[in-house]
C-alpha cells in the first residue's frame, strides 16, 4: 500500500562526502556546551571536569545548511554570533558504548558553525529556561563536506575562524575538555546513536557578533574549511 500525505514531506537533509558521489544523510544534530576552558570562562561559566559531566542541546535537522551558503540575518536578535566547531559524524550505531570502543562509531569529521542568537540565549539562561530561541535558529547549523576517517580519533589540530579576514577564534583540538571517545561514550548513555548523527564538539574562545554582509571563514587542520555569508535581515 502506497502512503500518501497531505503535503510533500520535507527532503532528507544530507551533506557531501569528500571523495564520494553518495551524500551522507543527516539524522540528528547534537551540540556540546562549553567544551573549551577559555570559552567557558568567557561565557561566565568555568568548567571543573573533576566534578562535572558534559551537557548537550539539540537543533532540528532542518537548521542544517552547507558551507558556502548565504543565510539571512535572523529575526528577533540584535546579537547574532558565530561559534566555530569540529563536527563528528557517526557512522555506526551504538548504545552504552565504552570509551575504548567509541572509535568504532566514528565515520568522519567536518568543520561546523553553530550560529547563535546570543541575546536570546543569555536571557533564557538567566531565567533557567530552555535555549531553543537562541540556538535552534533557522539556517544556523552550518557544516562543510564530511571527510571520511573511519574509527579515527582526532586529538589535535589547529582550529581558526575569521570574519572579513580578521581572526576571531584560534585554538587547537587538544584543548577539548571532553575528547571524542569521552563524548561518544557519554552521549551513548542517553541515546541510541545512529549513522548520520552529527555531534558539534564545542567552540573555543573568541565567539562574537556578526552583521549583514559579513563573510565568515574557518578551517581545522587535517579536516578542511568552511565559509558562510551573512545576508540581510528578512
Amino acid at each position: 500500500m502506497t502512503t500518501t500525505y497531505l503535503w510533500t514531506p520535507p527532503p532528507v537533509r544530507s551533506l557531501p562526502v569528500r571523495g564520494r558521489s553518495e551524500r551522507l544523510p543527516v539524522n540528528r544534530l547534537f551540540f556540546v556546551g562549553r567544551n573549551y576552558h577559555a570559552h567557558a570562562v568567557e561565557m561566565g561559566r568555568p568548567v571543573d571536569k573533576s566534578v562535572e559531566v558534559p551537557f548537550y542541546f539539540t537543533k532540528a535537522p532542518s537548521t542544517l545548511v552547507e558551507s558556502g551558503a548565504t543565510v539571512a540575518y535572523p529575526p528577533g536578535t540584535q546579537d547574532y554570533q558565530h561559534e566555530m566547531e569540529l563536527v563528528l559524524a557517526i557512522g555506526t550505531a551504538g548504545f552504552r558504548v565504552s570509551e575504548a570502543d567509541a572509535p568504532r562509531l566514528v565515520y568522519g569529521y567536518a568543520c561546523g558553525l553553530d550560529m547563535t542568537r546570543r541575546d536570546l540565549q543569555l536571557v533564557a539562561r538567566e531565567k533557567g529556561r530552555p535555549w531553543d530561541l537562541g540556538k535552534d535558529v533557522e539556517q544556523s547549523s552550518v557544516v562543510s563536506e564530511i571527510v571520511p576517517m573511519p574509527q579515527r580519533v582526532l586529538r589535535e589540530g589547529a582550529l581558526e575562524m575569521s570574519v572579513n579576514g580578521a581572526v576571531r577564534q584560534k585554538s587547537d583540538l587538544s584543548k577539548l575538555i571532553w575528547d571524542i571517545p569521552e563524548l561518544i561514550a557519554d552521549l551513548s548513555r542517553f541515546y541510541h546513536l545512529q549513522p548520520g548523527d552529527l555531534v558539534f564538539t564545542g567552540t573555543p574562545e573568541g565567539v562574537g557578533p556578526v552583521q549583514a554582509g559579513d563573510r565568515i571563514e574557518g578551517r581545522i587542520e587535517g579536516v578542511g574549511s568552511i565559509v558562510l555569508h551573512v545576508g540581510k535581515a528578512e
